[in-house]
């Protein structure tokens, strides 16, 4: 088979640019004036830097796409400029900020992007890794513009539900008017820069509805209506690296991506007229993407070519690995083996056992598949007769994850992290009555068969102790069988939850990081809220503080009279708990 030389030496060069602290640095031609950095590669939170160089020197821009994930006009509109070549004046650009979030569609899996910008940096999290990145980048700027698409239309008088004060789209966004440097005379007038380019961009644009307008957040304001703002990107650029910063929003109820994307271009370029950034307007390209074919290596083979209308076919065991994706598009791809891995498997080696897919994503576009199957028995292969000897693999989901674990092998999970058994490989269809049964479990109670494949598991409230192993609670084990004869089993082990810390914000004016078993002195006046909590916990959704018989949930606020009642007591014990489970205790001293 013909193999194009192109796509293969762009995978070499991949390999040749990686680097061990953590990113893809591409090399440029000599007297090139951009940059290309790419961190977390080939992972769901693949984060690409563009760095442009003007030929005259000049200012720097940032523009930041894609920090939500449904809101594809900031993300489509910042890729255009990528590739841009300056005359004067730089460019930092960041299409995808948050790609995990642009796959799956979403404001943010894993809580809001936009408010993680906070003092101090955080390596607790991929998204916090990534804010600290975005940091850095921004103390190399002298402007930021942060694009987003917005619910409804913002006006600055109540015309409707969806046009009114409240609402974001079609915005040119400061957090004040304007911002005096401490310390300093300097004034950075936000307003007065804004509204130049709204008298750049308004006389291009024909509907009344859809034109910008000025939205002053007044977000360090004590009594501002939008003081979630104090975490945002543009914020922390404006008061910690005092740099003019705006959020451009365009609305989410417009008709089409390409108005979206024509909007945002309009905003930018006159915001890079105005800095003195002078470029040629990118180019508007929106076609629909298509896959010319995709670059696999089978078993770490001589990589083949597979054309979207092809089946790759494979034996049971053998390892593959999307190595290039020939596309129309450069940027925005991943690619995902249905059942493997997680939501992007590019430049990652799995053994497939079954029939899947592979399918490609622009963005969160599904724009292409391929049928991945199995061949029934490998040549000479003849069909046993004697039935199974030994399992090789049980398939279980968690953590949000579908993983294979080996016959013998240990499962580590924290206690009340869910856990499904999915099957078996090999999973012997021609041979009757095997069960695969997590001893301590019981799935059905008025019809124990001790199948227990399909159902969900809470490891914290539905195990039964004394079937554990040395009757602790601490090793579970799951046993597939015929009859009498074992054919494999696994183990699982789970540890206690704990907290980590947590983060009370208290009337809405000061934040109070808490471990365990520390104590804060508060009043009955106070109102306090959990604002943050951090535990070995994969599941946070049940999580919430007891104190005195009531519960408070994440982002609920409470006053401290309320919680207290009449009790005279002056130390009272809060617990963190997850259902059942209590990860962690703090104490309120009330003063």
């Amino acid at each position: 088979m013909y193999l194009d030389p192109k796509p293969i030496a762009r995978v070499l060069l991949l390999s040749l640019c990686m680097t061990l602290s953590g990113f893809l640095a591409f090399p440029t031609p000599g007297f090139s004036k951009k940059e290309h950095i790419v961190y977390f590669p080939n992972t769901v939170y693949e984060l690409n830097v563009y760095k442009i160089y003007g030929k005259q020197p000049g200012k720097t821009l940032m523009l930041i796409g894609g920090i939500q994930g449904n809101e594809p006009g900031g993300f489509l509109s910042a890729d255009l400029y990528a590739d841009m070549s300056l005359a004067r004046g730089n460019l930092i650009v960041v299409p995808r900020a948050n790609f995990y979030s642009i796959i799956l569609n979403q404001r943010g899996p894993h809580g809001d992007m936009n408010r993680k910008f906070t003092n101090g940096d955080s390596a607790r999290s991929a998204e916090d890794k990534i804010v600290s990145i975005l940091k850095k980048l921004i103390s190399e700027s002298d402007f930021l513009l942060n694009l987003h698409d917005g619910a409804g239309y913002y006006y600055p008088k109540y015309i409707n539900k969806w046009r009114n004060p409240m609402r974001f789209g079609q915005a040119i966004i400061a957090d004040t008017y304007e911002y005096r440097v401490p310390g300093t005379n300097k004034v950075i007038k936000l307003e007065e820069m804004a509204q130049k380019v709204l008298r750049e961009v308004n006389p291009h644009i024909e509907n009344e509805l859809h034109k910008f307008h000025f939205m002053n957040t007044n977000t360090g304001a004590k009594n501002s209506p939008h003081s979630e703002q104090r975490k945002s990107a543009t914020y922390y650029a404006l008061t910690e690296h005092h740099i003019p910063a705006f959020g451009v929003e365009t609305s989410k109820f417009l008709p089409s991506i390409d108005l979206k994307v024509r909007y945002h271009n309009l905003v930018i370029n006159a915001f890079k007229e105005l800095f003195g950034i002078i470029p040629e307007s990118p180019g508007l390209v929106l076609d629909a993407p298509l896959l010319k074919y995709l670059v696999v290596s089978v078993n770490g083979q001589i990589p083949i070519v597979i054309k979207e209308n092809q089946t790759l076919e494979i034996q049971a065991g053998d390892s593959i690995e999307v190595s290039h994706i020939e596309s129309n598009y450069e940027r925005g791809l991943s690619l995902d083996i249905l059942g493997y891995g997680d939501l992007n498997d590019y430049r990652r080696e799995f053994v497939v056992f079954r029939d899947t897919s592979i399918i490609v994503r622009k963005d969160n576009h599904i724009f292409a598949e391929i049928p991945l199957k199995i061949s029934k028995k490998r040549l000479g292969e003849k069909k046993s007769t004697i039935g199974p000897a030994k399992l090789d693999y049980f398939v279980v989901e968690t953590k949000g994850h579908r993983i294979l674990l080996a016959n013998a092998e240990t499962l580590e999970l924290v206690k009340g992290d869910k856990l499904k058994i999915v099957d078996i490989i090999p999973s012997f269809p021609d041979v009757p009555g095997i069960t695969v049964n997590f001893k301590g479990f019981v799935g059905d109670w008025k019809n124990n068969t001790g199948e227990d494949r399909g159902y969900v598991v809470d490891t914290g409230a539905d195990l039964i102790k004394r079937y554990s192993l040395h009757k602790k609670g601490e090793f579970y084990t799951i046993v597939a069988s015929k009859g009498d004869n074992v054919i494999g089993r696994m183990k699982v082990r789970l540890t206690s939850p704990r907290m980590d810390y947590l983060v009370l914000r208290i009337n809405d004016n000061r934040h109070i990081y808490l471990r365990a078993e520390d104590a804060v002195t508060l009043s009955k006046k106070d109102k306090i809220c959990l604002q943050e909590v951090q535990t070995n916990l994969y599941d946070k959704r049940d999580i919430h503080l007891s104190i005195n018989g009531h519960k408070i949930k994440p982002g609920e606020i409470k006053e401290l009279r309320e919680l207290c009642g009449t009790s005279s007591r002056l130390k009272h014990e809060v617990k963190l708990t997850s259902g059942p489970l209590v990860l962690g205790r703090i104490f309120i001293d009330m003063n």
